[in-house]
């Protein structure tokens, strides 16, 4: 995973390398789906049917991509899909569904990149440079957007996954800072502080990989 320390933005890729972006970019774009999908039909499977009413359930991309997400995907490495709508209340278990949904978007994503380094690891003899780096650029922005989501400031999902662990006063303040999440977020990787804790988790994750690999 030598390329996972240096890659540039999908653009600079789209300009150094047409074949790996056209190869890359369909897949990463299936990475947000399919990481908001994945919330949905936990859901889904919890009792909440809201995903389902609402038509979010489909991998048709046109029905979950956020614009400025994309963008985002395109110029930084990492991006956004219109979150998927979930009512806690109808979960049949709190505790245990709102762990479930959070959590299952992250999955997604690690087995998105589990998939890719294995791959990888598996063709890595026969020397094919363009599919090492386009599977080299899908797990590195899959274990990116894993780390990132499970950060546990709200809106994330790592803070929906800690939710489910604390008691309920503690949930309180939780929601009472959703709001103003994303405004946390932004100033926080602006300030460059979340930069280490980004880290860690893509520390924690590629060992997970390495150890079932």
């Amino acid at each position: 995973m030598d390329l996972l320390s240096n890659l540039p933005g999908l653009i600079g890729i789209l300009f150094k390398s047409p074949i790996i972006f056209v190869l890359v970019f369909p897949i990463l774009i299936f990475s947000l789906v399919i990481h908001e999908v994945s919330h949905g039909w936990a859901a889904y499977l919890m009792g909440d049917r809201t995903a389902m009413w609402l038509g979010r359930l489909t991998l048709n991309p046109l029905k979950h991509l956020d614009p400025f997400g994309t963008i985002a995907l395109l110029f930084f490495g990492f991006g956004w899909a219109k979150p998927v709508p979930v009512n806690y209340l109808n979960l049949r278990d709190f505790r245990k569904g709102i762990f479930l949904v959070s959590i299952a978007g992250v999955a997604a994503n690690f087995l998105f990149a589990f998939i890719a380094v294995l791959v990888n690891r598996l063709t890595v003899s026969y020397n094919i440079e363009l599919l090492y780096s386009a599977l080299s650029i899908i797990a590195y922005i899959n274990i990116l957007l894993a780390a990132f989501n499970i950060i546990p400031i709200p809106p994330l999902d790592g803070s929906k996954i800690l939710i489910s662990f604390l008691p309920d006063e503690y949930r309180y303040y939780m929601e009472r800072i959703e709001p103003y999440g994303m405004f946390i977020i932004l100033a926080l990787l602006f300030m460059g502080i979340l930069n280490p804790v980004i880290r860690f988790f893509q520390s924690l994750i590629i060992g997970i990989i390495n150890i079932f690999l």
